[in-house]
């Protein structure tokens, strides 16, 4: 019936609303770091990494504990939780490689979602040789992009949220699916943050990015 299908439809879309401004909130508001230029910032971005997998099991583990409608919930959330350890990793790995300067809001979209959505976010950031070259988007763009990943993130999230009917097991299978995807954005800061980055229309967008930068001695 048409009003059942209306029902279905705006189930779908609201949660993907939902999930697109929170992701806007993060990838928007690039966290401090308290990292300094590493002399081996590979070596450092690494046990950041480590670090931060950790962290992020435990946390997904946790807020996936309460079993039945309780533990759909914890959701968004989780979500939450998860790119907010999540952005401030990106930052500490960039800091470590001395490339806070380079870190905005479509750097922080690459690396936080190329694994998730790799063809929303090509246009972003693309490689030439040992260069990455990143696109400056608009407002616009950055929302529709962020709807994009929200809606690819719904499909999956629903997919697997039935396992939270189930006690323990769901909670662990949280703890594995953070470690992993927390460990896949690493991967994908630590390839950006390695190599020379370009800004195309970096007149544009580099008073923002200076607002953003902290000094980044080498630490020894």
């Amino acid at each position: 019936m048409p009003g059942e299908h209306f029902s279905r439809r705006a189930t779908r879309v609201q949660p993907s609303q939902r999930i697109a401004e929170a992701i806007l909130d993060y990838v928007g508001d690039t966290p401090t770091s308290s990292e300094h230029r590493a002399a081996n910032p590979q070596q450092r971005a690494r046990a950041i990494a480590r670090k931060a997998t950790r962290s992020a099991a435990m946390t997904a583990g946790s807020l996936s504990l309460p079993p039945g409608p309780l533990g759909w919930l914890t959701l968004l959330p989780e979500l939450r939780s998860l790119w907010k350890l999540q952005t401030q990793m990106v930052a500490d790995i960039a800091a470590c490689h001395g490339k806070t300067i380079d870190l905005g809001r479509e750097e922080m979209l690459y690396c936080l979602f190329r694994h998730t959505d790799a063809r929303t976010v090509a246009n972003l950031v693309a490689r030439v040789g040992k260069r990455f070259v990143v696109q400056h988007a608009s407002r616009p763009e950055i929302n529709a992009i962020a709807l994009k990943i929200a809606l690819h993130i719904t499909q999956r999230v629903l997919g697997r949220g039935i396992s939270r009917w189930i006690p323990v097991v769901g909670a662990v299978g949280a703890g594995i699916y953070a470690y992993c995807d927390t460990a896949q954005v690493a991967e994908t800061a630590m390839d950006l943050f390695a190599d020379v980055i370009d800004v195309e229309g970096e007149a544009e967008t580099k008073p923002d990015r200076k607002a953003r930068a902290t000094t980044v001695p080498v630490h020894r």
